[in-house]
């Protein structure tokens, strides 16, 4: 019977969030599997908790949003450990990207019966080091959206990204980027543009609808500048990729994307990490096994 390492982020989806592993895990216990529970005390601490649990041959679950999901799968990349998810954040992208159910008993059946999915992950380098991480890398008003969601203490799940992306679309400036997609140069001058493994990010925005998580490509989108009446509207389209339609949008496809750009842009990658450009995203095969 399977044995399993629950890493979980104590702030991520506050009381509901334990009260979703709690109903997991009675199930396992029922079906005979064994059930072990480690809280966290940063990302990177619970980085390391899942390095030492696949040591122990363990397959490691992530309890809470993307932010954890995206710290533990990026660590256990490259491994061959087994990870498993269970969705209790604001976002819950990557789990959506896989299919992920969200009640109780089916995320207990896909844990207890399912087999490993070969996924892919990025390798995310820029001045801050080398991570990899499992949705997206993005620079521009979505990073600075997501910095304001994040920040909210009034506003949950959904409401909070749109919240802030409100917020960050009133004072955005449109930046000049030099993007290099699998050598090509593009010089690119507007709001955003995201490396994409999931078609998912902001809490179900669908950003890249041709992104695929096991298809040894990232999807990038290109959103350029436009008036901002326009830009809100291209918003409302993400809920279901429209926006991809729209001469201010370009997708191209590749397998290693660089973003650099003429002024201080924020960055970030799957919800939470805060980084800088130059960045340089590139995919990683198959290199993370997922039970889903």
């Amino acid at each position: 019977m399977r044995q399993f390492t629950a890493i979980v982020n104590p702030t991520a989806g506050g009381s509901a969030g334990v009260a979703v592993l709690l109903r997991v895990a009675r199930l396992l216990r029922e079906a005979g599997a064994g059930l072990e529970t480690e809280y966290s005390r940063s990302l990177a601490h619970a980085r390391d908790l899942a390095r030492q649990a696949g040591e122990r041959d363990r397959i490691v679950v992530a309890v809470g949003g993307d932010g954890i999901t995206g710290s533990i799968g990026g660590a256990l990349s490259g491994t061959g450990t087994s990870f498993g998810l269970i969705p209790a954040g604001r976002g819950n992208d990557f789990a959506r990207a896989l299919g992920l159910p969200t009640e109780p008993e089916a995320l207990a059946r896909v844990l207890l019966h399912s087999g490993p999915r070969a996924v892919d992950t990025i390798e995310v380098e820029s001045p801050h080091g080398r991570s990899v991480v499992l949705g997206s890398v993005y620079a521009g008003v979505d990073a600075l959206a997501n910095r304001h969601a994040n920040r909210s203490t009034l506003l949950k799940g959904a409401a909070s990204y749109y919240a802030g992306g409100l917020r960050a679309v009133a004072t955005w400036r449109p930046a000049a980027y030099r993007v290099t997609v699998d050598g090509e140069n593009l010089a690119h001058r507007g709001y955003t543009v995201v490396a994409a493994n999931s078609a998912y990010y902001g809490s179900g925005r669908i950003i890249a609808p041709g992104a695929r998580v096991d298809d040894g490509l990232l999807e990038v989108v290109m959103i350029r500048e436009a008036p901002r009446r326009l830009f809100f509207t291209l918003m409302n389209e993400l809920r279901s990729g429209d926006h991809v339609q729209r001469p201010e949008v370009r997708v191209l496809s590749g397998r290693e994307v660089r973003i650099e750009a003429d002024r201080e842009v924020p960055c970030g990658a799957d919800g939470e990490v805060d980084t800088a450009l130059p960045v340089t995203a590139r995919v990683l095969p198959g290199s993370l096994a997922v039970l889903c």
